[in-house]
C-alpha cells in the first residue's frame, strides 16, 4: 500500500450530533476530506449544511461525535482554534471591514509592527502576494467598500490563505456575483486544489457543484443521504439524494388561455437607464419571464412598476386603471404587489413573528376602526401558513430563525393574503433548495391558474426556460425582444440577452 493510501484524510467529522431547541440540527453526520480535494456539501435548506460548517469553523460546538484533523482528534471550540487548526470559512456575507483599505483587511488583528506602530509598508507588501495567489490585480491601499462583489470574495479568500488556511469552506461563494466573477472564483478553486489546499464547496447551483467537485456529500434533514464520487456527478442524481424522491416533472407547466390584459406598460422611462423605454403587456393567467444579464435594468424596472423609484415618462395601467405610482402604497392599492429580490432587506422583517410578517401587507385593509385585527391577522396566518406549506414550529417563531426557502414562502404569502391581480417577482427562488424551489413553481402555476398576471425576474436560465409562458429580454435599460415558449433556449436568450438580433 503507497503512503498516500495510507495517509489519514485531511478533516474527518465522525457521527457529529448537535440539537437546538426543539430542532435536531444534525444526526450522526460523517464526512471526510483529503488534501488537495474539492468536496461539495449539497442539501435543502434545513438539511443542516450550515450547522455543520460553523462547527468546523469553531463558530459553535458539536453536543457530541469527533472531528479530526491529520487523523488527530481537535477541539474546534472558538474560531480561533479552527484557524490554528488551518480552517477558514468564507460567509455567503462577506466579514470585511469596508472603510478599511484592502491591506489592513488581510492582515486584520495580526498587524506586522514596526517599533510602536504599525508597519503599513510591510502590510502592503505582504498582502500583494496573497492578491496574487487568487489572481487579484488591485492595489492593496484600495479601500474594501470601492470594490466590487466579487472582488471582496477574493479577498476574503487571501485573508484565509494569509493565515496559511489549509481547508476552505465557501457557503454560497457565488450567490451575489456576475458571470464573469463566477469564472474567476472558479480558476482560484481549482488553483487552490492544484496547490493541496481543500475546498468544502456549499452552494445550491449545481451546474457549479457538477463543473468543481471532486465528491459532493449529500445531507437531508440532518443526516447523511448519500455520497457521489466524481463520475457519479450529474443533476438528477444530486436531486433525487437532496430530496429522497425523482422530480420528473421540476418544472410543471400548464399553459391557460391568456385572459384580459391586466399589466399594461407603456413608453416607461426608468430613472436608471432615462434614454429608453419599455413597453409590454401581461394577461391574466399568463406567467411572464424577464431574462437579462446582471446590469441589464430587470430589477430597476420592477422597482418603478411598483412604485419604489417612481416612472420619468410613460403609462402604467393595472386591470384597465391608469396608475403612476410615486410610492407602492399606490400600486398596492390597485392589486400590483413586488417579492423582491432581497428579501431579508426588504420581503420581510427578520426580528418579527412568522404571523406578523403574514399579516404585514392586510393591516390597512384588516382594521377594525384604526386598531389592529388581531382576530383576521390569526386567521391569515394560519392560512397562509398552511397553504404556503411553512416549515415552522409555531406561527410565533421568528422568521430570521427559518430556513431561506420558508422565508420566501412568508413573503410570498404576505402578498398572497392581498389577493393580488399582479405578482412581480424578483429572483422568486435565490438561495433557496431544489426542493423548496418546486413547491414556488407549482405555487406559480396555481396563482396562473386562478387568473393572476405574473412577471418574473430570473437569472437562472434554466427557470426561465421552464416557467415563462413568453419571455421578454433586456440589455442594457431595453426591451430587446420577446420569445414565445416554443422559441425559448439558451442560445436564443443569450442573443438578446448579448444586444444581438435573432436574425
Amino acid at each position: 500500500m503507497s503512503d498516500d493510501q495510507n495517509k489519514p484524510p485531511l478533516l474527518e467529522v465522525r457521527k457529529v450530533c448537535k440539537r437546538f431547541p426543539g430542532v435536531r440540527a444534525l444526526h450522526e453526520v460523517s464526512l471526510a476530506v483529503a488534501q488537495g480535494e474539492v468536496l461539495a456539501v449539497i442539501g435543502e435548506n434545513g438539511a443542516g449544511k450550515s450547522t455543520l460548517m460553523k462547527i468546523l469553523a469553531g463558530v459553535q460546538g458539536q453536543d457530541i461525535g469527533d472531528i479530526l484533523i491529520d487523523g488527530k482528534t481537535v477541539q474546534l471550540d472558538s474560531v480561533e482554534t479552527a484557524l490554528a487548526n488551518g480552517v477558514s470559512l468564507i460567509h455567503q456575507e462577506l466579514n470585511l471591514a469596508d472603510n478599511l483599505d484592502v491591506g489592513a483587511n488581510i492582515f486584520l488583528g495580526r498587524e506586522p509592527v514596526k517599533g510602536l506602530f504599525i508597519d503599513r509598508k510591510r502590510i502592503h507588501q505582504d498582502a500583494r502576494k496573497y492578491l496574487e495567489m487568487v489572481g487579484l490585480e488591485v492595489d492593496p491601499a484600495t479601500i474594501v467598500g470601492e470594490l466590487t462583489i466579487g472582488h471582496q470574495q477574493m479577498i476574503e479568500i487571501a485573508k484565509a490563505l494569509s493565515v496559511d488556511s489549509r481547508i476552505l469552506i465557501m457557503d454560497e461563494p457565488t450567490s451575489s456575483l456576475s458571470t464573469k466573477e463566477t469564472e474567476s472564483l472558479f480558476k482560484v478553486v481549482k488553483d487552490l486544489r492544484s496547490r493541496g489546499i481543500s475546498v468544502i464547496y456549499i452552494s445550491h447551483r449545481l451546474g457549479e457543484v457538477k463543473e468543481l467537485a471532486d465528491r459532493v456529500v449529500v445531507l437531508r434533514d440532518g443526516e447523511n443521504a448519500g455520497d457521489l464520487a466524481r463520475e457519479e456527478i450529474d443533476h438528477d442524481a444530486m436531486v433525487k439524494l437532496m430530496v429522497g424522491r425523482d422530480i420528473s416533472q421540476f418544472y410543471s407547466r400548464t399553459q391557460h388561455a391568456p385572459g384580459d390584459v391586466m399589466l399594461e406598460v407603456d413608453k416607461v422611462r426608468t430613472p436608471v437607464h432615462p434614454a429608453h423605454e419599455l413597453s409590454f403587456k401581461v394577461h391574466a393567467g399568463e406567467i411572464v419571464g424577464m431574462a437579462g444579464l446582471v446590469g441589464a435594468g430587470r430589477t430597476e424596472m420592477l422597482q418603478t412598476l411598483f412604485g419604489v423609484t417612481p416612472a420619468l415618462a410613460g403609462r402604467i395601467k393595472v386591470a384597465g386603471e391608469e396608475v403612476q405610482p410615486q410610492a407602492p402604497i399606490d400600486a398596492i392599492e390597485l392589486g400590483m404587489v413586488l417579492a423582491p429580490e432581497d428579501r431579508k432587506q426588504q420581503g420581510v422583517v427578520l426580528e418579527m413573528s412568522v404571523r406578523d410578517n403574514l399579516s404585514l401587507a392586510s393591516l390597512r385593509r384588516d382594521q377594525n376602526k384604526g386598531f389592529l385585527n388581531r382576530q383576521k391577522e390569526r386567521e391569515i396566518s394560519a392560512e397562509m401558513i398552511g397553504k404556503m406549506r411553512v416549515k415552522t414550529p409555531t406561527e410565533h417563531q421568528i422568521v430570521q430563525f427559518l430556513s431561506g426557502g420558508n422565508q420566501q414562502k412568508v413573503v410570498l404569502g404576505k402578498w398572497l393574503a392581498m389577493e393580488p391581480k399582479v405578482l412581480l417577482l424578483d429572483e422568486p427562488t435565490r438561495g433557496i433548495d431544489v426542493g423548496a424551489k418546486q413547491e414556488i413553481y407549482k405555487l406559480m402555476e396555481e396563482l396562473a391558474g386562478r387568473g393572476v398576471a405574473i412577471l418574473f425576474v430570473s437569472s437562472e436560465m434554466e427557470e426561465v426556460i421552464g416557467m415563462s409562458d413568453r419571455t421578454l429580454v433586456m440589455h442594457e435599460g431595453c426591451i430587446t425582444g420577446e420569445l414565445p415558449r416554443d422559441e425559448l433556449s439558451e442560445e436564443s436568450i443569450m442573443q438578446l440577452a448579448t444586444g444581438k438580433s435573432l436574425n
